[in-house]
């Protein structure tokens, strides 16, 4: 049984999305930019690897990130449309 101090807090997901995405909407992440790493992300928001990963995996599934095994994340070509 998970108690609610194992699990992750989605509010720490949910933020980082929140500012990649921002930082992606004001035009800093270009496409083709390289996004944070988990590592840098897990540093800066002090929570664990599975938490910063959860984040990037949730832009990917919004075709904002596009995730390149063993390279890294960066910023998807914009949709035209």
């Amino acid at each position: 049984m998970l108690d609610e101090e194992t699990l992750p807090d989605p509010r720490k997901y949910r933020k980082m999305a929140d500012a990649i995405r921002a930082q992606i909407d004001r035009g800093v992440l270009a496409p083709g930019d390289p996004a944070p790493t988990i590592s840098e992300l897990s540093a800066t928001y002090g929570c664990a690897r599975q938490t910063a990963a959860k984040s990037l995996r949730t832009l990917v599934d919004e075709g904002l990130l596009i995730r390149y095994p063993g390279i890294g994340y960066y910023v998807a070509p914009r949709r035209r449309g």
